[in-house]
């Protein structure tokens, strides 16, 4: 299988420890996206946002900064920035459905003013950016039936990549992704084409490629943190389930370190615990412990008991993919 795969931005998961840490146990991700950052007016990179970017938190891992913005001069700045640390590229948000940034007119809410998204794109693509440039979009605001006047206006760019969430903003994360209209991108797009949607598995990425044969690539958030190695199944590269406990060890580690103790540390692992259950077989009975487990040694007692007793799902069962077609 020749696809290569991208593990998508989460906020609050795929950090730069989480990364790193995910890279060393499960090789086999061909890029990662990083969380939105918000470059504003004052020029500067807020700590929490550049430490997500700084190349020693980065080393070794192929990154690619996001950036959520409705203002041209704001991308650019920040597209030098990144320039200047040694990023080749960069991704614009069109995609985020969260309201309190649709409100904002920005992520997915630059699809419900295609004059300004073209606004924006001017811009950006003008003379002097110094990097390519991606786009992740879903397919509009309320209506799938949106995206063909978004990809005329798309196709009249130089997008280095074209990511498209088969789904609108309006459905966030649930009901099945649109793959009607994804073929529209998929047939017509003068950029490359990224499928983002319902990632699950190994035969969800094989009905992607099946389905659309000019595919180069496909993007997994949740299929991703729910089988770490899934990314590297896809070239051959996938370690044992024994990979799972050194990789969550570490992470603890790491997060006790850089959040100053375990108290702080049990919120993020417990975030990530939410989306590995899945991923086992009979691991959604498990979560409401995890939630009430409040003290840290409780906690790890816990995950550790999880660890010792969970059985991980057949990577090769049929995934999600095939539940709304």
């Amino acid at each position: 299988m020749a696809m290569d795969m991208y593990f998508a931005p989460m906020e609050g998961v795929t950090d730069y420890i989480y990364r790193r840490t995910h890279r060393r146990y499960y090789p086999g991700v061909d890029k990662y996206f990083t969380p939105f950052l918000s470059p504003g007016q004052n020029r500067a990179f807020p700590p929490r946002e550049l430490r997500q970017v700084l190349p020693e938190n980065n080393r070794d891992v192929p990154v690619v900064p996001q950036l959520l913005t409705k203002k041209a001069e704001d991308f650019l700045w920040a597209a030098r920035a990144l320039a200047d640390m040694g990023y080749e590229e960069v991704n614009l948000n069109a995609g985020c459905p969260s309201g309190t940034v649709t409100a904002k007119g920005k992520g997915a809410g630059l699809l419900a003013d295609r004059d300004g998204l073209r606004r924006l794109l001017d811009g950006i693509f003008a003379p002097g950016c110094p990097v390519r440039v991606s786009v992740k979009t879903r397919l509009g605001m309320k209506s799938a039936e949106d995206f063909a006047a978004l990809l005329e206006i798309y196709n009249d760019y130089p997008i280095s990549e074209l990511i498209v969430h088969a789904r609108t903003a309006a459905q966030q994360y649930a009901g099945a992704p649109d793959l009607d209209a994804f073929a529209l991108a998929a047939e017509n797009s003068r950029a490359p084409v990224v499928y983002n949607g319902d990632i699950w598995r190994l035969s969800d990425v094989a009905a992607a490629e099946e389905r659309f044969p000019g595919l180069t690539a496909v993007m997994a958030g949740r299929g991703l943190a729910a089988d770490p190695a899934l990314a590297g199944r896809i070239h051959g590269l996938a370690p044992g389930a024994e990979a799972l406990r050194p990789f969550l060890e570490e992470l603890w580690q790491e997060y006790c370190r850089a959040f100053g103790g375990p108290a702080s540390a049990v919120n993020r692992m417990k975030a990530i615990w939410t989306l590995l259950l899945p991923g086992f077989r009979g691991g959604e009975a498990w979560e409401k412990q995890l939630g009430k487990a409040r003290r840290w040694p409780e906690f790890l007692a816990l995950t550790d008991r999880l660890l010792d007793s969970l059985e991980p799902l057949d990577p090769a069962r049929p995934g999600r993919w095939g539940e709304g077609c």
